[in-house]
């Protein structure tokens, strides 16, 4: 009797609609919710879940979210709120800091501003600033050496001055600073400034200074050295990267000199130096046995004074000498004797020929070697290539072959498989001479999805009327969006296939991937060693 009553009591109020209890098989009575109570609690839920805003976060989770704005916007949302106020001028958001309107658009009208935030805001969580020359004062450097211990990278730039403050009185400066840079102007001595901080950077270990040859004009002006590079070398014995940019009035006597007190020099960078000859490279490699890396992109090396240097002895692992002008046998002579070169930039050098590719399988080393740029090597064959690529393309993570108009899709094609280890690619010309037909870009990234999985940068070079590509073109680009994960750069020339590519990675939720020739560039710098430390504004 319980079972069947229990059955029927259950049957009335399914058909009542009401449902109010539930009557087990033993006549016990449960009570579960009316339609009228769910509703009641969802409309609950409801108004609670309206009632959950970003201010009802926890101040961590509030700061970590602020953490990825920029100091602008912070300082625009500290104005939300009394809390958001709190938040926003919490000195651990304000560790890395640029007071350059151009860079970061922070503006501070004068120093006694900067000085009550570095007092109330930075304090000793700041670790990186950047000063332009209206702030850069002796009471500002005071105040940042008493009250941020922690700093350890700094940036003064002169570029524009035309006029220094007094540093005379100038009587403390950042003691524990790791990482300098210095913009220096075209006509502004900087020794007065110089002279009063060299007691305090003795442990520096980074040290850029960063020239005008940008703004240099067609027409010769009277060059000032306004730097005197030969005391500074006696400063800073403890150097480990050099990085001399640009800088019109450096020569071999100035690498000299840094040799000569920084024995402990890992990386030296003299790229846009048009007075270096490379007559000074001997005597640097004997002093500075831990030198690794030269970059002297663009300066005025001789190939006599590179014969010169005693190759076979150093420990030279990375040479950048794009645009210098080397002959055919100084390019055999450096290969075939430096003994473990694993990043080589050798771009825009007519002296570079299969040869030279041909000599340094033979007798070099080229089995250490994972970066490799010919860009505008126009004299390089696509056998020579081909016969390289095939033999070595296995263990290369960098590749740039841009700017050789006869190297076609054929040879992308033949090498694609063997370059499974690659990261960074670069191919293609921005130039229709030489080319007789349409590059299939379809086939190119076919075969890019199917070979290279670790790539993170591409560029493509060829122009958008030099491109083929079709309707199908968008199971190309997915093939290569699915199988290359962490493709973080992907970089065209502007026109519909940019277009069309740029919209298949959007829809993905990939929006920063793709992008323009005139805006990015891809080599293989990423590569280097003391890539970070090399690394200015």
């Amino acid at each position: 009797m319980e079972i069947a009553w229990g059955a029927v009591l259950q049957e009335v109020h399914e058909q009542d609609g009401i449902l109010n209890d539930e009557v087990s098989g033993k006549g016990k009575v449960k009570r579960i919710k009316t339609n009228s109570e769910n509703d009641y609690r969802g409309d609950k839920a409801v108004r609670h879940y309206r009632r959950t805003t970003i201010d009802k976060l926890p101040d961590k989770v509030l700061l970590r979210i602020f953490s990825f704005l920029t100091h602008r916007e912070v300082s625009t949302y500290a104005h939300v709120c009394r809390k958001w106020r709190q938040i926003a001028y919490d000195s651990s958001l304000w560790s890395v800091v640029s007071m350059r309107p151009e860079v970061s658009g922070l503006y501070v009208q004068n120093s006694e501003s900067l000085q009550a935030l570095i007092s109330v805001r930075f304090g000793p969580s700041l670790r990186y600033i950047e000063l332009p020359i209206e702030l850069t004062t002796n009471a500002v450097l005071h105040e940042l050496a008493s009250k941020c211990p922690n700093l350890t990278y700094m940036l003064l730039d002169f570029s524009t001055a035309m006029q220094l403050h007094d540093f005379s009185d100038m009587q403390s400066f950042p003691t524990r600073l790791r990482y300098l840079c210095i913009c220096l102007s075209e006509v502004i001595f900087m020794e007065g400034f110089m002279r009063k901080i060299y007691n305090f950077i003795n442990g520096l270990e980074v040290l850029h200074l960063i020239g005008t040859y940008e703004k240099i004009e067609e027409e010769e002006e009277e060059i000032y050295e306004v730097v005197n590079v030969h005391k500074l070398k006696s400063a800073t014995p403890n150097l480990r990267v050099v990085n001399l940019y640009g800088i019109n009035f450096v020569d071999d006597t100035h690498v000299e000199a840094f040799s000569s007190n920084c024995i402990q020099m890992e990386c030296l960078a003299i790229n846009f130096c048009a007075k270096v000859t490379g007559s000074s490279f001997r005597i640097l490699f004997q002093r500075c046995r831990k030198l690794r890396s030269l970059q002297c992109q663009q300066t005025s090396l001789s190939s006599e004074h590179m014969m010169a240097v005693e190759w076979e002895k150093t420990a030279l692992q990375e040479l950048d000498i794009t645009a210098t002008d080397l002959s055919t046998e100084c390019l055999i002579d450096l290969l075939t004797r430096t003994p473990a070169l694993r990043w080589l930039s050798a771009g825009q050098q007519d002296g570079f020929t299969d040869q030279v590719l041909k000599a340094y399988i033979e007798k070099g080393n080229p089995r250490s070697l994972v970066a490799l740029d010919l860009d505008l090597c126009d004299s390089l064959s696509e056998e020579g290539l081909f016969a390289f690529l095939y033999k070595y393309g296995f263990q290369l993570q960098g590749l740039v072959l841009s700017g050789i108009p006869h190297v076609s899709d054929s040879l992308w094609l033949k090498v694609m498989p063997s370059l499974k280890n690659v990261r960074i690619l670069k191919m293609g010309t921005f130039t229709l001479e030489g080319l007789s037909k349409k590059i299939p870009v379809d086939q190119i990234m076919d075969a890019i999805a199917t070979s290279c999985g670790q790539l993170e940068r591409l560029e493509i070079c060829w122009d958008p009327e030099t491109v083929r590509f079709s309707d199908k073109s968008q199971k190309a680009i997915d093939a290569v969006r699915v199988r290359c994960l962490r493709l973080c750069c992907l970089v065209l020339s502007d026109g519909k296939y940019y277009e069309v590519v740029k919209s298949n990675f959007e829809r993905a939720d990939r929006s920063t991937v793709v992008r323009t020739s005139t805006t990015c560039k891809v080599t293989n710098a990423y590569l280097l060693s003391h890539y970070n430390d090399l690394l200015f504004n």
